[in-house]
């Protein structure tokens, strides 16, 4: 059987028939009841990141990457605290709507700086690396190498949030599998919350930080690691 390049399916949803659906979750217009709920979940996670940032004290002036910023969510947030913000997505139209945006809140500012990459092609040096719901996109074989890629960015913190392996949540995606839709989604793979932690901890990584957050179709672990001598 032939095998499924991950990357090239997920850069081809977002920037067609993908885009305007997740546009129409991460915006504030009308949508269905499955779409607010996913939204509310989102924002939930993003403001969970944020409120753990905040706890931390002032960090304007500090570099952040945001891996897969999608059209801004977090980004924008992070600017408007002083945060020098680093955003990439692999989908050009979400990187498109993100500056969009950007700019109607924060005017003409060059921060967030924006780039269209995937996660491999990142490169760079920055306070903290933070990667929300991308790892859904990516089979478990290759996570250790996308975490790791990530950590190697990462001064002295780094955010993953992913959507976890459980019994009822992969008869969830089961059930799901039997309604296929061409604007549903892309291929979604779940990850064990210990197998991510073994991976951070295994390079020298201090777990910090857990939450969950947890609507009727919107799962997601988010998870703070820091390097011991940050």
């Amino acid at each position: 059987m032939p095998t499924t390049n991950d990357k090239a399916v997920v850069q081809d949803y977002f920037n067609t028939v993908g885009f305007d659906r997740w546009r129409r979750i991460y915006g504030d217009g009308d949508v269905n009841k499955v779409q607010k709920d996913i939204r509310i979940g989102h924002q939930q996670t993003v403001d969970t990141v944020i409120s753990w940032l905040k706890a931390d004290g002032d960090l304007s002036g500090q570099s952040f990457c945001d891996a897969g910023c999608g059209v801004g969510s977090l980004s924008i947030p992070l600017a408007t605290m002083g945060i020098q913000v680093s955003a990439s997505d692999i989908s050009k139209k979400m990187v498109e709507e993100a500056q969009s945006r950007a700019q109607q809140t924060l005017g003409q500012d060059q921060n967030p700086n924006f780039s269209v990459q995937d996660l491999e092609t990142l490169s760079g040096s920055f306070d903290t690396v933070i990667c929300l719901d991308v790892l859904i996109h990516y089979p478990d074989q290759k996570v250790p190498e996308m975490i790791n890629h990530l950590a190697s960015l990462a001064k002295s913190r780094i955010i993953l949030s992913f959507a976890p392996w459980t019994i009822g949540y992969m008869l969830l995606k089961k059930i799901g599998s039997f309604f296929p839709g061409p604007s549903k989604t892309t291929r979604a793979y779940l990850h064990r919350d210990f197998d991510i932690c073994d991976i951070l901890r295994s390079q020298g990584w201090t777990i910090e930080r857990k939450a969950m957050t947890k609507t009727s179709f919107y799962f997601s672990r988010i998870i703070e690691a820091k390097r011991p001598d940050a």
